[in-house]
């Protein structure tokens, strides 16, 4: 079958199968005017590739083992370890998964402290839902240290924080209820 074919049936986008092949996890055959064909064989092992990439290893991963494609299962994600001795498969698949594992740790925990610092800097809570009590859940004025919840932006009084939607700009903090035509606010 053509690339667009192929494709379809991998469920990726011919661009995307060209980009394996250019990787070397899947090797195309050519007609005699030049376009590329694949079997069976081929959307087997491109639907693993596919898994494997779903599942979060990256195109190097994959590639470092990409020997050992044809013998693992394009149904969903492979099982990377060996089923049983002289399967084929070897524990380097099982350490660039492991180690493609630890990295997505370390990348969650350090956007995790980004995600903190940013909350921080905007007075939200660091992580989970707010805590019941916080200022703007029963309605309360935001005061000096605490705050303003949601939807008390007309409420805000001299030392309150006030903030927009995420997607409505910067965030500023009133010192004071500024007079009109005043420009009393910092960054």
């Amino acid at each position: 079958m053509r690339i667009g074919d192929a494709a379809v049936a991998a469920g990726m986008t011919p661009r995307a199968l060209r980009y394996y092949e250019q990787q070397g996890l899947v090797t195309a055959r050519r007609t005699p005017s030049g376009h590329r064909v694949y079997d069976a064989e081929d959307i087997r092992r491109l639907r693993v590739v596919r898994a494997l990439r779903d599942a979060g290893l990256t195109v190097g991963d994959v590639r470092t083992f990409a020997h050992l494609l044809h013998t693992m299962p394009a149904d969903d994600v492979p099982d990377l370890l060996p089923r049983a001795l002289g399967s084929g498969r070897c524990s380097d698949v099982e350490a660039v998964a492991r180690r493609r594992l630890a990295d997505l740790d370390a990348r969650i925990e350090r956007l995790s402290q980004l995600r903190a610092r940013l909350a921080a800097r905007l007075g939200e809570p660091v992580a989970g839902p707010p805590e019941p009590g916080n200022p703007g859940e029963r309605g309360e004025q935001a005061g000096p240290g605490r705050p303003a919840g949601p939807g008390e932006q007309g409420k805000a009084g001299p030392g309150a924080t006030v903030r927009a939607g995420a997607d409505s700009g910067p965030i500023f903090r009133l010192d004071a209820v500024p007079p009109p035509g005043a420009a009393a606010l910092r960054a």
